[in-house]
């Protein structure tokens, strides 16, 4: 166990060991690649943006979406710190637990990303293209990530719960088989004391009744008084032996179906004769119709008999017994009865060994099979020992035919440890419980990896779900950005098709109408425009050879012709 528990710190020390170092190399490449981004801008701000990049990424495991989302508007104004802003979603996707949460946090993230980075330029056109030029990035470089880490995360939860889960299932069979142990010992404790117990009982009556025969000589009167104190010693170190195998367990006896019939009520006989052959009055009384029990309470009806033949042959020598079976159209009633005890000769006291076990066995016995015990003193002296077993499975006919329903039993299910279950037989202590645990800590350990797949699941569900929304509103901003460009945009070839003294209506035939975002602006730069004309400016679908300028067409009419169209660039 030690071992174990050093083993564990150990790995503990070095996992925390590379995260250290793990975070000293990244922070600064990070905060490198995001001063990029300011170069030429000064010093001031190179350090200030190396700060606020070492923060975030000191920062994004503890505060996942706060990082996520402060990183996508920085990103949005300052490019250099798109590596941040990936490192930010492979953190936050495991770390941020609930999927609302995640998503919004992405969502809001991806918002101010794109939006800034559109605001950043000066014409619609070059707005449009960045806006999905950043949503394809962030689904690359954020989302995708992001989604990798959650799933890897879950993955490594579940199969950590698979282990914590098959680790108690074997703790639960160590138990089951100590268990099973333990009920052992206590079964082999129980056929000690009821067997052993009762022939010890009648070696001592025997002995006793010989150590007082007169025909007897003196040293054969010793060698008796000898064997009697055997026996009494050896019901001391039986009593010793039985408690120790007891082990204060109450787990009950399985009795087999094929168990001896002179281990039944068929045994009472036996057990009769042999009471009598030590000289004990027992008298046999049988009342009613015959009737088979289940094999547990036939045997439960053998002890009790047997435990009371030896309680009443102990406790009370001389007096006499009687052991009566009925037949009660339910239940068998067993009931043991002795008359008071005649004092012993020469005023002398008895010694009387008690395991202080036999009437807890059979008051169990008789549980376990939907019975009862009772035990206790009667008017006028003596003791009686009565139980009551019900017949078990079997059904008597009704009148109409049809079978009557078995007799309920005398303890309350509550109370009945082994679970004894609607419809079973008396006397069944139900079904063998599963090695891998009680019906109940399954269905709980069921549940609970019911839940992680259902996390997972939630999670699968809210990655899709974000992919596809991202996806599609790139989709429809690219849909969106072609309709505009088809409104603002013309080749250079309708430009020079296009003559100077056109008339008006012929020109604006070839030539779109100019209402879109991408065009607003245009109008006010370049050149300046005839008195009294109304012009459209229009963008060229030929790519410049700087970024910066863009080409652009203008077309002044006034009086229902054209009178100038100029080409010329502006300043993106």
């Amino acid at each position: 166990m030690a071992r174990d528990v050093r083993e564990h710190l150990v790995a503990a020390g070095m996992w925390s060991r590379r995260r250290i170092v793990g975070e000293a190399v990244l922070a600064p490449v990070l905060a490198l690649l995001a001063t990029l981004s300011v170069l030429g801008d000064g010093v001031f701000a190179m350090a200030a943006v190396a700060v606020v990049a070492l923060a975030l990424s000191l920062l994004r495991r503890a505060f996942p979406a706060s990082v996520l989302v402060l990183t996508g508007a920085i990103t949005g104004v300052f490019s250099g710190f798109w590596a941040l802003l990936m490192v930010a979603g492979w953190s936050a996707g495991p770390r941020i637990k609930a999927p609302r949460r995640a998503l919004a946090a992405f969502a809001v993230s991806y918002v101010l990303y794109a939006g800034l980075s559109a605001l950043q330029e000066r014409s619609g056109l070059y707005a449009a293209q960045t806006l999905v030029f950043t949503t394809l990035a962030f689904l690359a470089t954020t989302v995708v990530p992001g989604l990798a880490a959650r799933y890897r995360t879950q993955r490594r939860t579940l199969m950590h719960a698979l282990h914590e889960h098959n680790a108690q299932l074997l703790r639960e069979r160590e138990m089951i088989a100590s268990h099973t142990r333990l009920r052992e010992r206590q079964r082999i404790a129980q056929d000690m004391h009821d067997s052993l117990g009762h022939q010890l009982a009648l070696i001592a009556v025997h002995t006793g009744a010989l150590e007082v025969d007169r025909t007897l000589t003196d040293g054969q009167r010793e060698a008796v008084g000898v064997l009697r104190q055997a026996s009494v010693a050896a019901m001391h170190e039986l009593r010793e032996a039985v408690g120790i195998l007891r082990d204060g367990t109450h787990a009950p006896e399985q009795e087999s179906e094929s168990a001896a019939a002179t281990r039944g009520v068929a045994g009472i006989d036996g057990l009769v004769e042999a009471s009598r052959g030590a000289g004990a009055d027992v008298k046999l009384r049988r009342e009613g119709e015959v009737r088979s029990l289940a094999p547990a309470a036939d045997h439960a009806a053998y002890r009790i008999v047997q435990e009371a033949l030896t309680n009443a042959l102990k406790h009370a020598q001389g007096a006499s017994i009687t052991v009566e079976l009925r037949y009660e159209p339910d239940s068998l009633v067993v009931e043991v009865a002795n008359s008071p005890a005649p004092a012993p000769a020469g005023g002398g006291q008895r010694v009387v060994v008690s395991g202080g076990q036999g009437l807890t066995g059979l008051q169990e016995r008789a549980r376990l099979v939907g019975g009862m015990v009772h035990a206790g003193p009667v008017v006028g002296g003596g003791f009686r020992v009565a139980g009551v077993l019900p017949y078990g499975p079997q059904r008597s006919a009704s009148p109409d035919g049809s079978p009557e329903p078995s007799p309920t039993t005398f303890v309350a299910a509550g109370n009945d440890f082994r679970g004894q279950r609607d419809g079973a037989p008396s006397g069944d202590g139900g079904e063998v419980i599963d090695w891998s645990g009680s019906p109940d800590r399954q269905k709980e350990l069921d549940l609970a990896m019911g839940k992680k797949k259902k996390g997972v699941a939630i999670g699968c569900t809210v990655a899709v779900v974000v992919v596809v929304g991202l996806v599609a509103l790139a989709a429809v901003a690219f849909v969106a950005l072609v309709n505009e460009s088809d409104k603002a945009m013309i080749e250079p070839s309708v430009y020079k098709s296009v003559k100077v003294g056109d008339a008006e209506t012929d020109v604006r035939d070839k030539l779109p109408d100019g209402k879109s975002f991408l065009t607003e602006g245009l109008d006010t730069e370049g050149p300046a425009q005839p008195k009294g004309s109304s012009c459209l400016v229009l963008m060229s679908t030929e790519i410049p050879d700087s970024l910066d300028d863009e080409p652009v067409f203008r077309f002044c009419f006034k009086d229902g012709k054209l009178i100038e169209k100029r080409s010329y660039t502006v300043k993106s």
